[in-house]
């Protein structure tokens, strides 16, 4: 059973297309935050370029001087995931630092309500 470039095609479209559905699934639910879910929309939505125009994929490969298209395809997404993990670094950077300081204000709070009660007790 031979199966002709056309069809595959029609595969990856309608496959991307279900990714892109998942995503706004996952958005609709709130499972997936807006703000994280853009670089995800993004890269649904290269697949669903390529998908629609394979020799868009065939022109850029040539613009890079690769001779096996495919491998640009894998170069177009191991960036796109360089990038998405990069994103997820930035914000788990700044997670942190807000983290460490909620903390020392818990803390300092803790000091303060010690405090409160110790003068409290002192002056029954």
């Amino acid at each position: 059973m031979e199966i002709n470039l056309y069809t595959y095609q029609i595969l990856s479209i309608i496959g991307s297309i279900l990714i892109l559905l998942l995503l706004i699934e996952l958005v609709r639910k709130r499972k997936l935050k807006e703000n994280y879910s853009l670089l995800w929309f993004g890269i649904a939505i290269v697949f669903i370029i390529f998908s629609i125009w394979p020799d868009l994929l065939f022109f850029i490969a040539s613009l890079l001087g690769i001779q096996y298209s495919p491998s640009a395809l894998f170069l177009i997404l191991i960036t796109g995931l360089y990038l998405l993990l990069l994103h997820f670094s930035v914000v788990i950077s700044e997670l942190s630092e807000k983290n460490k300081n909620l903390s020392q204000k818990i803390g300092l709070m803790d000091l303060e309500i010690r405090k409160l009660k110790d003068k409290n007790r002192k002056t029954r």
